[in-house]
């Protein structure tokens, strides 16, 4: 599990170094804010399309040869990205590191593969920290070598940085993970008839209350990412700041990330448990984008941004969690695959979203309908709340 850790937190180092630079990257080709959130948008849909296939070819093979595949092809999606001279090139280059990148499917189907159900929340909140340390990191760096020029960033040593440190987990991967899935297991899936992207998504559905949670993580992501594509384009009208400066926010929302993640979701969870956590998630989500939008001055903003990211660190694993639950072993990693796509298809849409509000009603309203947004999450929340209540338990194990 450890090993496991490490080797998500220096791949999303590398992951994080790209962040801050990007949409500058993109206006240095004279992209539109709305072009730029597509660039986020491409990303996200090569994830959807391929995660459930990664889960599901992991169940078959095993989940640390299709680590290794993916870290390799992220590799190379980073050095690809540094030598792009023109916008579709730079497009090309995210779109194969999004499909590079739906193997976190795998990664929290070996969490799940290792740990009981009563502790998955807690265990997949630590794969969420080290999603934070690495945006902690990563960002930072990435922000240190591009400067603080939006007009010049420097390009290639951010990019070979982040190829580097995927080289690094890569490395880790292949000399100390230890397989998580068991040969019958595998047997079990590779035995288990084909099933198409559409029968994947149906069979998920048909188990109880996956298809509110479904929702649930796909209104999550929307709402972030959306946040997340323009707040660089956000701070630089209001703030005029660069890539060296948004370096040091997104390492501050990852600093925010660890906390919740690595130190509060635990004893979150042991004290009002998974439901109700899940009725605070949309409240802090939503009363953060609001307030970002709406109040003045430095300090109030980077505050509300803040509980924006605590509402969604506690959102993640216990959602995950909670469908992980309802997965048999034999099909975990498909099932988590499609958690995955649904979450990727929330990222191909929030961004473009959020251009759109950006370009069309101002710089404020990608934050201000995602507050909107989080009304309708809290309905959804309510919603599993009293199905679970009259269920009689929370967690349902798959096993």
């Amino acid at each position: 599990m450890f090993t496991l850790l490490l080797i998500v937190f220096i791949d999303l180092v590398g992951f994080g170094i790209i962040i801050p630079f990007l949409p500058f990257f993109a206006e240095h080709f004279e992209a539109s804010p709305d072009t730029v959130t597509l660039l986020i948008a491409v990303f996200a849909l090569f994830q959807f399309l391929f995660a459930p296939y990664w889960g599901r070819l992991s169940d078959r093979i095993g989940r640390k040869p299709v680590l290794l595949m993916t870290l390799a092809g992220l590799c190379l999606s980073y050095v690809w990205l540094g030598l792009a001279e023109s916008l579709p090139m730079l497009f090309a280059a995210r779109a194969f590191a999004g499909a590079c990148a739906g193997n976190i499917a795998v990664a929290q189907g070996y969490v799940a593969d290792v740990t009981p159900p009563e502790r998955r929340a807690e265990a997949l909140g630590r794969i969420g920290a080290a999603f934070g340390l690495g945006f902690l990191l990563g960002p930072a760096i990435g922000g240190l070598l591009a400067g603080p020029d939006p007009a010049n960033p420097n390009i290639l040593p951010p990019a070979l940085a982040a190829a580097a440190m995927t080289l690094t987990a890569f490395t880790l991967a292949l000399a100390r993970l230890e397989e998580s899935l068991g040969p019958e297991v595998r047997a079990k899936a590779e035995a288990a008839p084909r099933r198409g992207r559409a029968a994947m998504w149906i069979e998920v559905l048909r188990q109880p209350h996956l298809g509110i949670l479904l929702m649930m993580l796909f209104l999550v992501p929307f709402t972030f990412s959306g946040i997340e594509s323009t707040l660089a384009m956000w701070t630089e009208r209001e703030f005029g700041w660069g890539a060296r400066q948004n370096g040091w926010v997104y390492s501050y929302l990852g600093l925010v990330a660890v906390i919740t993640q690595g130190g509060l979701i635990g004893p979150l969870t042991r004290l009002l448990g998974e439901r109700r956590l899940l009725l605070l998630a949309p409240v802090a989500v939503g009363a953060g984008s609001v307030a970002v939008a709406l109040t003045p001055g430095l300090a109030p903003p980077l505050a509300a941004l803040g509980l924006v990211v605590f509402g969604i660190s506690i959102a993640n694993p216990t959602i995950n969690s909670l469908i992980s639950q309802r997965a048999a072993s034999t099909d975990r990693g498909m099932v988590l695959g499609v958690a995955q796509s649904a979450a990727s298809l929330a990222r191909v849409f929030g961004p473009a979203w959020a251009g759109f509000c950006f370009v069309a009603f101002g710089r404020d309203w990608p934050f201000l309908s995602g507050g909107l947004i989080m009304v309708v999450m809290g309905g959804l929340a309510l919603r599993l709340f009293f199905a679970l209540a009259a269920a009689g338990r929370e967690e349902r194990p798959g096993d």
